[in-house]
């Protein structure tokens, strides 16, 4: 299972918010390429980079730091928030993403999504499913689409889409640990999914188990800034499944 810290973006900073709300902002460093190279040296080879300020305007902002990360880091990024048109996407990708999710833009406008996952190919797509009550939440999480979850999971596989990072808003920033039955329950309704957990992760203990059901990879964030995960065990954990 591939560990992916996050580092969410608001004003070029590196900050956390808890369900998605703007309002609970915690800036935590001032400057994410700090942050991304101390990630680096403890052995992590991917990174979860997420455009805040993108996510709320619609379009991508802060780009800058994606390329900034992206030339001085051998991090592999995926990048996402508020990417909705083709030009977004080739400033991602031309930025230095390995990857880009997309959210809301599968919900409201899934003719370019899909001409993004024939353009680009399965592997550089993510599907961004983010869940409130098993509904699909959109516009950095401010609405919930009619969309079941794993029904829209689903469609989108039969599309071609490979990747899905899966958070559940109720957990995302709170600490109180994932949702394992909800990944349990996409993973049986699923084949060959290669599904991200996100949103909750609060002990080092929750990771083998997340492992141990199938989850491609897990996406840390508040947990590593609040030091409840250290990066020494994350390292120990990379070096042991290497």
């Amino acid at each position: 299972m591939r560990i992916i810290p996050a580092i969410d973006i608001i004003d070029g900073k590196c900050v956390r918010l808890s369900k998605g709300d703007y309002t609970t902002k915690k800036i935590y460093n001032e400057n994410p390429l700090e942050v991304a190279k101390e990630f680096e040296s403890h052995g992590i080879k991917h990174l979860h980079l997420v455009d805040l300020d993108g996510a709320k305007s619609k379009h991508i902002v802060n780009h800058k730091v994606l390329e900034s990360i992206a030339s001085q880091t051998k991090l592999q990024i995926d990048f996402g928030g508020g990417l909705k048109t083709d030009e977004d996407l080739r400033i991602a990708f031309e930025s230095g993403a390995k990857q880009i999710t997309g959210g809301s833009i599968a919900v409201k406008d899934a003719e370019t999504f899909l001409g993004w996952i024939e353009k680009h190919g399965a592997d550089k797509i993510i599907l961004g499913a983010d869940a409130m009550d098993e509904k699909v939440a959109v516009s950095g999480w401010q609405e919930e689409s009619k969309e079941e979850l794993i029904p829209f999971i689903q469609l989108y596989q039969t599309k071609g889409i490979h990747y899905v990072i899966c958070t559940d808003i109720s957990k995302d920033g709170m600490l109180e640990g994932p949702s394992f039955e909800l990944y349990q329950r996409i993973l049986e309704q699923t084949k060959n999914l290669k599904l991200i957990a996100s949103g909750g992760i609060s002990t080092f203990d929750e990771l083998p188990k997340l492992a141990k059901m199938g989850c491609e990879g897990t996406i840390i964030g508040k947990a590593i800034y609040e030091n409840r995960i250290s990066l020494k065990q994350l390292e120990t954990y990379i070096l042991s499944h290497g």
